[in-house]
């Protein structure tokens, strides 16, 4: 493992930066789908009268 530290550390910040623009993405899109739902509701509510 010592001699190998630079590939360790590497792999190790990526998938520290994989994790973070995953985590980032679900929020982001789980918030964008929400507003999107909730558009459409009021959408068909306005179209039902």
């Amino acid at each position: 493992m010592t001699s190998h530290w630079f590939w360790f550390a590497l792999t190790m910040i990526c998938v520290v930066w994989y994790l973070t623009v995953t985590v980032y993405v679900a929020i982001k899109g789980a918030a964008d789908i929400k507003g999107m739902l909730a558009r459409l509701s009021a959408n068909y509510e306005q179209n039902d009268e």
